[in-house]
């Protein structure tokens, strides 16, 4: 498979890596129907963690199998699927090389008390994403609480020895936390904060939220008031984000965020195509839905990653 000019350009902004590692993100920019494009749309599913079970997969009960995850991302032709442990492992082995994988290395839960410092686990390793012939770690940061500092210095920690192994990393950026309202967890200032710390910590993917027009802190208010920083609409912010991240140098995909109407969904993915974003990592908002009606979904998300709606 030779990567298109497109993938190459991409790759070439990751100066420091080493073969392993651009293979991997290679593996992944080729797959599937978007294969080639720059653009990706990956499945994750690591909302059983963070959720339960009966909120995450109740809506579309075939969604408790993780094979059923496996292929649903085979067959709507994604770029790549994001697990915790448990559930690649349940499926390593009938599906190996058939979907590059991403293992979500790090989890929280809901049953954490609401007044604990915003944090997660690390219930996997490096060594189980090399076993599991996974392209990539990914890692949660939450800028804004206590146990950020903590959460970046383990994930400097992961991402060295994930590289070191050829492995590539992808960093969900979520602010949260005591420093931050409710609404400054999606102010756009705090999103594109969210991104540049990422890409500060060597993420090669980076994940964040889609971002409102509120303005968290005030001392850049006053900057993006100065400068006249357009934060008019989602797809200018979206610009903004991919901006604040190395000019575009870094890859950046959107989360797909809470249950949504498809029109809502579909607007995001248009909104982020034309800021300039790579893609969508979009899970609930698939996977609660029928097959039938997630793999249409998809299909129609990819026909506006590649231009056509």
């Amino acid at each position: 498979m030779k990567a298109t000019r497109t993938v190459q350009k991409i790759l070439s902004n990751y100066e420091s890596d080493n073969a392993g590692v651009k293979g991997k993100l290679c593996q992944m920019l080729m797959n599937g129907k978007l294969g080639g494009t720059g653009k990706m749309v990956i499945l994750p599913v690591d909302q059983g963690f963070e959720h339960g079970p009966a909120r995450s997969f109740a809506p579309n009960p075939v969604a408790y199998d993780p094979h059923y995850h496996y292929q649903l991302a085979i067959d709507a032709g994604l770029s790549a699927y994001a697990a915790p442990l448990g559930m690649l492992e349940a499926g390593a082995d009938t599906f190996a090389g058939q979907i590059p994988t991403i293992l979500k290395v790090n989890s929280a839960n809901s049953l954490i008390p609401s007044d604990a410092f915003k944090d997660q686990a690390i219930t996997a390793s490096v060594d189980d994403a090399l076993r599991l012939g996974c392209s990539a770690i990914g890692f949660t940061i939450y800028p804004g609480s206590t146990a950020g500092l903590d959460m970046f210095e383990e994930i400097a920690a992961m991402r060295e020895e994930a590289a070191s192994k050829g492995i590539a990393t992808v960093i969900w950026s979520y602010p949260r936390g005591e420093a931050l309202t409710k609404d400054g967890e999606t102010a756009i200032d705090i999103a594109a904060y969210a991104a540049q710390i990422a890409a500060l910590l060597g993420a090669h993917i980076i994940k964040i939220k889609l971002s409102t027009d509120h303005l968290e802190l005030g001392e850049a208010k006053k900057v993006y008031e100065a400068q006249e920083i357009d934060i008019a609409d989602q797809a200018a912010r979206v610009r903004h984000c991919v901006q604040s991240a190395f000019n575009g140098r870094r890859l950046m995909v959107f989360s797909g965020g809470a249950a949504k109407g498809e029109n809502a969904v579909f607007d995001d993915a248009r909104a982020i195509r034309d800021g300039g974003g790579n893609g969508s990592i979009i899970g609930r908002n698939t996977f609660q839905r029928s097959r039938e009606d997630a793999l249409a979904m998809l299909g129609k998300i990819i026909d506006i990653y590649k231009g056509r709606d």
